[in-house]
């Protein structure tokens, strides 16, 4: 169990297994646009009839981005405050 754990932390902390994850799980599916930023405009627009599904499919998607962006963040943080 805290093997499993262990190997997760690694996984979200991986820049290789975190960019990889947003240019297949984060754009897909790629035509006629990228799914993400569909769902992106739909709630920055207000998110008007939106369902469940929606929302589910809107975190599912967007999940990758978050955890690039929260990786980008610890990197800079760990070299500003290393020096």
């Amino acid at each position: 169990m805290i093997s499993e754990k262990k190997n997760a932390m690694q996984a979200i902390n991986d820049w290789k297994f975190v960019l990889l994850a947003c240019l297949t799980l984060g754009l897909a599916p790629f035509y006629p646009e990228p799914h993400f930023l569909g769902k992106l405009r739909w709630v920055l627009g207000g998110a008007v009839d939106m369902k469940a599904m929606d929302w589910f499919d809107f975190v599912f998607h967007g999940l990758p981005w978050f955890l690039l962006i929260r990786l980008s963040f610890l990197t800079l943080v760990r070299k500003l405050f290393r020096a």
